[in-house]
């Protein structure tokens, strides 16, 4: 694992500046503290910073070339099938120097050009420049495990694995980018290919891009489907298929154990991450490497499951109590989220990283169980009958009322200002999208009429943000609910909060993470199971808790839910209640003129009460807080990483 930077003048007679690559990845150094380098030629410059994971020799330095120096690379990630390929490739005359997996690329690259992506299984962020056809060439892993972002200004393309690389280009001027901030504040970070600053972006997860005479084209190159389903005849398919989500989940796991360096798992004491431990346990010859944080609120504590399971499979198993330090984790968060980033659990998985680094530089982890089977409790009472009993003569209404009085937004006012964008596209939501899209979001529209000045309003002209959920609706092929809401999750949820939580916590800490339950294969078969099997009379990840049963302790299995929780709405009422009412009804906070300051202190005073505006508070504090360390230059990084 590793990060990436590079630049690449307009101007052909421009050198691209050495000390300028060299400050890009310094800022990186904690993704690859092992070894660093640059590439030059005349106006294009690659760097790169190495976390050795395969290969530990200096043959796997980067940026790395093909033999004749036409084809060079800076790749981030880890391609699991890179010896099958490398066979296929040795095969057809071409000749390797190292080990590595980088290797493999540059030859799949000159084998396939743009469609070499479609061949490689693993996370992967890289960038190849093509002397021969004096292209650039980026590309980014299908679930965006790994970041990688860009800025296109008036002379110059510029990337690297995280904003920061961006950030030190002198000429580059950071300013927020209001419509992403909008977009933060609904879905708790900054979907791609929006970036919090303004010229830069993100691209996306399945997509490649590509820079040549000045002009940016970027092409998705796969899609998860829904459309197929198999079919199920009795009892005893049933049996088969679990059977055959172990063997297809075994071999995911297989496949990422391949390391020359210590190798571990997180264990939370949920199902996924617990299932990932039992079928790890049986793939190696020694004791795996567990660890667990917990919390002294016993209601956010599951570190009694993760014991059951580390007991079952005799592993060393390491445990750490998380309290609230918001002197010292505050700037550490923020500095290493680059945007604002609202998500609380990336406390606990900031801190299992530091305390698994401290013992191996690899971790499988159980992201995606929940995006595959069905697991949050937001996908409960979903079916539509019940949504249609419960919301379905309200919603008629108001459908009703729109159509005779359209395009009337002075019919709301007050508290039902906020409806206005929602029901003005009725065409494309139902009751069950709203529902879902209330669960999913902190502040919704309706939070926004009363959160947003009018200044703000007028500078966002009208964009709304539940528009990117009903855009991933639209653009899925599933044929009921849920399974169009599992894959608006795998393109919204999944790729721009849960992977940015778990890439920046593993990778502050120079930490490797993988994760077996989102290998494309295994996704793509768990997308033709039919959606009543995941989510069966209530019970979530069904089928999956069937297939475990032979493995993991009933408790473990069939318990409530927590999720990885924080108890933040407790910080708020104790240790964490004067950092926040100082921070957001500051001076310097509310003289920005995006948000009403009343509201702001009723929420906090209401919070006080007993009320529970946790999420929302915790979004506008990462928030002002983003805006201190990179935009105003106030709150100071970490000493660490000056």
């Amino acid at each position: 694992m590793c990060g990436i930077c590079g630049i690449l003048y307009t101007d052909q007679s421009r050198p691209a500046s050495t000390e300028l690559l060299q400050q890009m990845n310094h800022v990186l150094n904690h993704r690859g503290p092992d070894d660093s380098g640059i590439w030059i030629n005349a106006n294009i410059g690659l760097g790169h910073v190495r976390l050795s994971i395969i290969d530990l020799s200096m043959l796997g330095h980067q940026p790395m070339c093909n033999e004749n120096s036409t084809i060079w690379i800076t790749l981030n990630g880890e391609i699991y099938n890179f010896l099958e390929l490398r066979d296929e490739l040795i095969q057809k005359g071409h000749v390797f120097h190292s080990k590595t997996d980088t290797e493999v690329v540059i030859h799949l690259w000159e084998e396939e050009g743009e469609h070499c992506v479609e061949r490689l299984r693993g996370m992967f962020a890289f960038a190849i420049w093509d002397d021969n056809r004096k292209i650039l060439f980026l590309a980014r892993d299908r679930l965006g495990k790994k970041p990688l972002f860009y800025a296109h200004l008036s002379d110059r393309f510029i990337f690297g694995s995280e904003i920061k690389s961006i950030l030190v280009d002198p000429e580059f001027k950071p300013e927020p980018d209001m419509f992403a901030i909008h977009h933060y504040l609904a879905y708790q970070s900054v979907p791609s290919p929006y970036c919090a600053f303004k010229g830069i972006h993100k691209l996306p997860p399945a997509h490649y891009l590509t820079f040549k005479n000045n002009q940016i084209t970027t092409q998705r190159y796969w899609k998860l489907s829904y459309s197929n389903k198999i079919i199920l005849q009795n009892t005893t398919s049933i049996t088969d298929l679990q059977a055959e989500i172990i063997d297809r989940l075994r071999e995911a796991i297989r496949i990422r154990l391949m390391s020359d360096v210590p190798l571990g798992a997180f264990l939370s004491g949920g199902i996924d991450s617990a299932t990932v431990v039992a079928l790890m346990a049986g793939l190696i010859d020694k004791p795996v490497q567990t660890f667990s944080i917990g919390f002294s609120e016993k209601e956010y504590n599951e570190l009694p499951y993760a014991r059951l399971v580390a007991e079952r499979y005799g592993t060393k198993h390491h445990e750490f109590i998380v309290t609230p330090d918001a002197k010292s984790i505050f700037p550490e968060l923020v500095w290493h989220y680059n945007e604002p980033f609202a998500d609380s659990s990336a406390i606990p998985t900031y801190y299992v990283s530091k305390l698994a680094r401290h013992y191996v530089t690899v971790v499988l982890t159980g992201d995606g169980g929940d995006e595959n089977f069905a697991g949050y409790q937001r996908y409960q009472n979903q079916p539509s009958d019940v949504v249609r009993q419960r919301f379905g003569n309200w919603f008629a209404k108001l459908k009703k009322m729109i159509s005779h009085r359209k395009g009337e937004f002075s019919i709301f006012t007050g508290r039902t200002r906020g409806l206005w964008p929602i029901l003005s596209r009725l065409k494309d939501m139902t009751p069950q999208r709203l529902l879902y899209y209330y669960r999913i979001t902190h502040f919704h529209e309706g939070y926004q009429a009363h959160l947003y000045t009018s200044e703000l309003v007028e500078q966002l002209g009208g964009v709304y943000t539940v528009d990117l959920m009903l855009d991933k609706y639209r653009a899925s092929d599933a044929r009921n609910f849920l399974d169009a809401t599992l894959d608006l999750d795998f393109n919204l949820y999944l790729p721009d909060t849960l992977m940015v939580k778990t890439d920046i916590a593993s990778m502050a800490h120079s930490l490797e993470a993988r994760m077996p339950l989102l290998d494309h294969l295994f996704i793509e078969f768990v997308a033709t199971i039919p959606s009543e099997l995941k989510l069966n009379n209530g019970m979530s990840k069904f089928i999956l808790k069937k297939a475990v049963e032979q493995y993991l302790p009933h408790d473990v299995i069939y318990r409530k839910k927590m999720g990885f929780g924080v108890p933040v709405d407790h910080w708020f009422r104790n240790e964490l209640k004067e950092m926040a009412y100082d921070t957001l009804l500051s001076q310097r906070a509310t003289s920005r003129g995006y948000f009403h300051r009343e509201y702001i202190e009723n929420m906090l005073n209401r919070h006080q009460q007993g009320e529970n505006y946790q999420y929302l508070i915790w979004n506008l504090l990462m928030l002002e807080l983003w805006q201190q360390m990179f935009i105003d230059r106030t709150l100071r990084p970490p000493e660490s990483h000056l």
